[in-house]
């Protein structure tokens, strides 16, 4: 039987970009985008979410989660429409450095990594040690239609949008959500879910985006490990009508992991390392192989609602799921339980 790891989907929290990604030199074009960066200065949170009709590809692995760079304590920056790795290197450094959101634009205006900064779109806030500082800019030449609007401690930004409304839409769900930065940006990312919101999933994917990410970093987490990274991505040959909208997947993800944050108990928590694999035939796999032995486990598939299409328990290293029985073509949650019903992991997968 041939197999086919996939990505580790521990906890299901995507690890962030690799560095190294950024430094590739191709010259893909990402338009088609509606995100917003912001801070918290009370807790000194960074925060990052966004969607695109850009789905998962080999040049954007997670689709529109490219775009982000959060660098906790300090601040984040999102490098959209016409993305260059280039330009998002060069902001990234420049506010390592101590450069203001303002200064890191101007600099990318006058030195863009492809000699056109107006098909470029930035959107960039600081922490500032208190005094959030923001600034966000838009190419003449990005795609209709474009905008953006910034507060002290926000920017949103977007490009081939169905219009003002979306931009509009998501600033009254960020200004007027209660609760953690996390919640009120993910709020503002359900302000902009209709279809059409990026126009181009309009038809034939009737849907907002093809890709949604939500990230969060504390001040003492590190580049690449944030206390929230989820992302939500359809691959870009996707054909036809999606089954749920990223945005709405993406909530369903943060719910969860919610939950499973808020309710920890140290004492009784347990992660596990289980990996996804696919057959040729269109099975899934799911290894328990690393986890330890004489621990009693079940393992839940759930559709994107929620709904739970089946439980069973782990009597095996490999457990093979016939997706043919449960399910159509389409993206599932599964999470793996302990005697206690304490969730030791979770993740999503994909039925061809």
């Amino acid at each position: 039987m041939n197999r086919k790891r996939s990505i580790d989907t521990c906890l299901c929290l995507a690890l962030g970009l690799a560095f190294g990604f950024l430094f590739w030199t191709g010259s893909t074009v990402a338009q088609d985008t509606f995100s917003i960066v912001a801070v918290d200065v009370t807790t000194g949170e960074v925060g990052s979410a966004g969607a695109s009709c850009v789905g998962s590809s080999s040049y954007y692995p997670h689709g529109a989660i490219v775009l982000s760079d959060v660098i906790p304590g300090v601040g984040g920056i999102h490098t959209q429409a016409s993305y260059l790795p280039g330009n998002q290197v060069n902001a990234h450094n420049m506010m390592v450095a101590g450069s203001s959101p303002q200064e890191i634009i101007d600099w990318l205006i006058n030195n863009d990594a492809g000699n056109n900064s107006t098909t470029r779109q930035y959107g960039i806030v600081d922490l500032n040690s208190g005094s959030p500082r923001s600034a966000a800019y838009t190419g003449i030449n990005c795609l209709n239609y474009k905008n953006d609007t910034a507060g002290l401690s926000y920017s949103i930004q977007g490009n081939i949008l169905l219009g003002q409304e979306i931009l509009d839409s998501m600033q009254n769900r960020f200004l007027n959500s209660p609760g953690t930065l996390a919640e009120r940006l993910m709020a503002a990312l359900q302000g902009a879910n209709v279809i059409g919101a990026d126009t181009r999933c309009a038809s034939p994917y009737q849907s907002s985006s093809l890709s949604a990410f939500l990230r969060v970093g504390k001040p003492d987490n590190s580049y690449d490990s944030l206390y929230l990274d989820l992302w939500m991505a359809y691959p870009q040959t996707w054909s036809g009508p999606v089954p749920v909208d990223p945005i709405d997947s993406l909530q369903t993800l943060f719910d969860q992991w919610q939950i499973t944050t808020t309710l920890k108990d140290p004492k009784a928590t347990v992660s596990l390392h289980v990996t996804v694999m696919y057959t040729e035939d269109g099975k899934v796999l799911f290894d328990f192989s690393e986890c330890p032995e004489n621990i009693h486990l079940t393992l839940e598939i759930l559709d994107l609602a929620g709904r739970l299409l089946e439980s069973r328990t782990v009597n095996n290293k490999i457990e093979l799921v016939d997706p043919t029985g449960i399910a159509s073509r389409g993206i599932y949650f599964y999470r793996v339980l302990t005697r206690h019903n304490h969730m030791a992991a979770s993740g999503k997968f994909f039925i061809k």
